[in-house]
Formats: C-alpha cells, structure tokens, sequence
C-alpha cells in the first residue's frame, strides 16, 4: 500500500527567500508553484530525484502552517508518505488506532489526494497520506 516518500514539507516564510537557497545554491528544479486556498498556503514544488521538497509559504497565519510558523518557527513541517489507495490506507490507520486528521481525503498540492495523520500517533511527526492520480502533477 505504501509506495514510497513522496515529499518533505518545510515551512517557509517566504518561498522566494528560500527558492534562494533551494534552487539557487542546491541546484534543485522547481517543478511548479501553486496557492492552496483550502490549505491558506503557497506551495513550490522542487525535485529531488523521485520524490520532491515542498516550501510552504503561509497566506494567512491562522492557517496549519501559518501557525506552525508561530510556534516553532521555519523548518521540517510534515513527511508525506506515497499510497496507491488513500481510502484503504486511512481505513486501515484507523482500525490501528491512529489519530486522523482528515477522515476522509481532499484535494492537496499538484491535485493529488491529501490526508493528514495527527503527530500525537506518529511520536511528533505530521505525516500526510499522498495517493497521486495521473491528473496529478508529479505522478508516478
């Protein structure tokens, strides 16, 4: 069911000033950058081999990682983890007493299926749930 890590999230707060670091002192791709209003974020996309690095700029601090940006300042957000069938693997975390989040999916970065597993079950570590369909960007 679990394919691989899709990406890294690291929260920013400003993508530009990080694309400075990630793009132009790494050498990595942006694949694309998109706002997420359902989310309150601004997300660029970069390549790091098959899986990528998610800068997350919040457009509003009352959004999850405007608040994050609050609390613990810039960094290592959430590890996204790559399923082929988010609905059986959400079930699946539930009957195994995980703590969800989201109990049913929605529509994340790049137009992939999203949901997120509170870090009270993952020992502190927000884990979001990615099923990529080829509508998606970065599929496969």
């Amino acid at each position: 069911m679990i394919q691989r890590i899709d990406h890294l999230g690291i929260a920013v707060r400003s993508i530009d000033q990080a694309l400075g670091f990630y793009r132009d002192a790494l050498g990595l791709t942006v694949d694309h950058i998109e706002t997420i209003e359902e989310q309150k974020v601004k997300a660029a996309m970069l390549v790091v081999g098959e899986s990528r690095l998610e800068l997350m700029e919040p457009t509003d601090p009352a959004g999850a990682v405007g608040k994050f940006l609050e609390t613990r300042g810039e960094g290592l957000q959430h590890v996204a983890i790559g399923v082929d069938d988010l609905e059986a693997a959400l079930a699946q975390a539930r009957e195994r007493g995980a703590r969800l989040i989201d109990e049913k999916p929605r529509v994340g970065a790049g137009g992939a299926l999203v949901a997120f597993i509170h870090p009270k079950s993952s020992f502190g570590v927000l884990i979001e749930l990615v099923q990529r369909g080829k509508g998606s960007v970065a599929h496969g």
